[in-house]
């Protein structure tokens, strides 16, 4: 049975409990992200041909230090670095190195920020110099998802509400759903309850109450959505080598719908693709 919880007195451990913040602690998820999300809109600028992906995670880290924040990633279960950079057919976890980014290329880069206890969790994709059609379609169906799954909170519905949308709509452009990796409940903990699926039916999950904080974060491929992981333990790849694509919100349950705690200051959601 699922139960819910005040988290101004819950324990700082993933109990199972759905947590409910109040103001202040949407107060501090507002802070926490909205520095996530001026990252990943600075990272426009440095995201091109010839760029390591080593020089991005540094960037991540200094920008970081720079405002008062740590990199949640950081020494994370043995996590080495401060982001995740998943190139092309790496689903998610991919790891910083000093490969040079090629034309064509397409990579998400994931962030997580604690700012003065709180967890500000973001991820956009980003084309490297002049990509592909296929590519791009793939980057728009995707963030196409993750709005129509943001779309379909509320208090009062069940949270394969979110997963039903993501998948009838990927479905219905030929893509398929990860279903290896999920969104989170996130707030003064970097992991919580519950978890957010991006496929299934509108009439399962857990009901959404206000003041519940999780990230919808759908992994969409253009082929199969069978994935694995390799030998280092944290890069999860496509098995038919076909490409994938995330987008990545934090969101919070109001009284009367939802909101979006990591949307870019500059409009910059949709790096490299069309307004």
């Amino acid at each position: 049975m699922v139960t819910y919880l005040d988290a101004a007195t819950a324990p700082l451990r993933n109990t199972g409990q759905i947590r409910l913040y109040g103001e202040e602690g949407f107060a501090g998820m507002r802070k926490a992200c909205d520095l996530t999300a001026r990252c990943l809109d600075e990272l426009v600028s440095i995201v091109a041909p010839g760029v390591t992906t080593e020089t991005i995670d540094r960037f991540v880290f200094e920008f970081g230090m720079d405002h008062g924040a740590l990199p949640a990633t950081l020494n994370y279960r043995g996590y080495t670095k401060s982001s995740c950079t998943s190139i092309n057919h790496v689903v998610c976890h991919g790891i910083p190195d000093n490969k040079p980014l090629k034309d064509g290329d397409i990579v998400n880069i994931d962030v997580t920020y604690i700012l003065d206890g709180w967890h500000g969790d973001s991820s956009r994709m980003y084309p490297v110099g002049t990509i592909k059609r296929a590519a791009e379609r793939l980057l728009e169906v995707t963030h196409e998802c993750l709005m129509r799954g943001i779309a379909a909170i509320k208090p009062g519905a069940r949270t394969g509400a979110i997963g039903a949308a993501i998948q009838t709509y990927a479905e219905s452009e030929r893509c398929s759903v990860v279903r290896d990796f999920c969104g989170h409940g996130v707030g003064q903990l970097f992991h919580d309850a519950p978890n957010i699926l991006h496929y299934g039916s509108a009439s399962e999950g857990v009901e959404m109450r206000p003041g519940m904080i999780f990230t919808v974060e759908p992994m969409i491929n253009l082929g199969r959505p069978h994935v694995k992981v390799l030998s280092d333990g944290w890069t999860a790849v496509t098995r038919d080598r076909s490409l994938s694509a995330q987008y990545e919100h934090t969101i919070g349950v109001t009284e009367t719908g939802c909101e979006i705690f990591t949307l870019s200051p500059k409009s910059l959601d949709r790096p490299g693709l069309p307004a």
